[in-house]
């Protein structure tokens, strides 16, 4: 507890974006939160007072930082679970707990628990070698995706394999390097969704409008809310799903619920158990933000109302271009207020590089079609200092 506010002291492992955005809604409920970054140079250092370093693997640094607040949450995955286990036993509050955030850190225990509840996935197996996905394959048709089980994010640990001798060179390769594999049905899907929710140790529940996540070469690029014609049947069907998982596992915190949604129904991608990119355009466009609902959720407090403010908001990411823009990003970000005095822009404290999501820009307003264009457009200036109408400043 904070002596001088009286408030708990939130800790978050990981010093990215997402603890950065999480310390900017934490300022505003008078929260204190507290970090732990691998580098003083990550985003949410930048912009934190509280912050130690140490890295997430070092069972010791966990606890130095454990005991100087009330309860921990994370900004990625990667604390190995038997650390999570030690610090439970230690007595610190961790939320999500360890026997929740292994179905997140690991595809094959989230397989196999999605499964034995009888939701909705695809078809998988284990990979020990290379005859296994040869069998899956034949046995469930070719193409089929490999992944990682542990690790991979935005596209990165995942493969499209066409037949078996693709396979037969890829797999022995990971394998050797020691890296857990599962293989999976590839699905037929129309597009990609995602549903946002929350849940507090209390039991209480709470969900975001259903969502449309838009990828390319693996990265979402955008997202729509709410998906664009999805009925409420199914909109309605995501949400439930998303909430039996986040009950059914103890999530404690957001929980983001990666859906392919078929001709049948929608199916079981992913899942995340922290604030998840595709929950950003809560920031403006919801009355409370996925950052101070997770805050709420870790703190048991009453969670706050998800609605939408607008009929249509479309955050889009801002990623680094392959080729260094001709302005620096000071002067697109002068140039893009210019041009849309309503853009909602965020930049993260990183450097540019190539495909890195270095920032994102929300639009809120009255339908679909139009926020959707102004969001690509800023997006694009942004990262290019290019307007893809074919409008440019010099």
């Amino acid at each position: 507890m904070d002596e001088r506010t009286g408030f708990p002291k939130v800790g978050m492992v990981g010093g990215g974006q997402l603890a950065r955005m999480t310390h900017q809604a934490a300022v505003a409920i008078g929260q204190s939160l507290h970090v732990l970054a691998v580098t003083a140079d990550e985003p949410a250092p930048l912009v934190s007072p509280n912050v130690t370093l140490g890295h997430h693997t070092d069972l010791g640094a966990l606890r130095g930082f454990a005991a100087g607040v009330d309860v921990l949450t994370f900004d990625h995955e990667h604390v190995p679970t038997e650390h999570l286990r030690a610090l439970v036993a230690d007595g610190v509050k961790v939320h999500p707990g360890p026997d929740a955030l292994v179905h997140a850190q690991d595809k094959l225990v989230m397989r196999r628990k999605l499964a034995a509840l009888g939701l909705p996935i695809p078809e998988f197996a284990e990979v020990t070698d290379v005859s296994d996905v040869v069998k899956f394959g034949d046995a469930v048709g070719w193409p089929c995706v490999l992944k990682a089980a542990r690790g991979g994010y935005d596209g990165r640990g995942v493969w499209m394999l066409d037949s078996a001798a693709e396979a037969s060179s890829l797999v022995p390769e990971l394998l050797a390097a020691g890296t857990p594999l599962l293989v999976e049905q590839r699905v037929a899907m129309r597009r990609e969704l995602a549903a946002l929710v929350a849940r507090s140790p209390f039991g209480q529940g709470a969900s975001w409008p259903v969502v449309e996540t838009v990828q390319v070469d693996g990265i979402c690029v955008e997202v729509l809310a709410p998906a664009p014609g999805l009925s409420e049947d199914r909109a309605r069907s995501a949400q439930d799903l998303a909430l039996r998982v986040a009950d059914e596992l103890g999530v404690v915190g957001v929980l983001a619920v990666e859906l392919f949604e078929t001709d049948a129904g929608v199916v079981v991608n992913e899942f995340a158990m922290r604030p998840h990119n595709s929950g950003h355009w809560t920031i403006e466009g919801a009355l409370t933000s996925q950052f101070e609902q997770h805050l709420r959720a870790v703190l048991d407090y009453p969670l706050g109302a998800t609605d939408q403010v607008a009929p249509a908001v479309v955050m889009a990411n801002v990623l680094g271009a392959a080729e260094t823009p001709s302005m620096g990003v000071d002067e697109r970000l002068h140039h893009l207020f210019a041009r849309y005095p309503d853009a909602r822009a965020h930049f993260y404290g990183k450097r540019e590089r190539p495909g890195r999501k270095v920032g994102h820009v929300t639009f809120l307003g009255a339908e679909m079609t139009g926020v959707r264009a102004r969001a690509t457009l800023a997006a694009h200036w942004l990262s290019t200092a290019t307007w893809q109408d074919g409008y440019e400043i010099h």
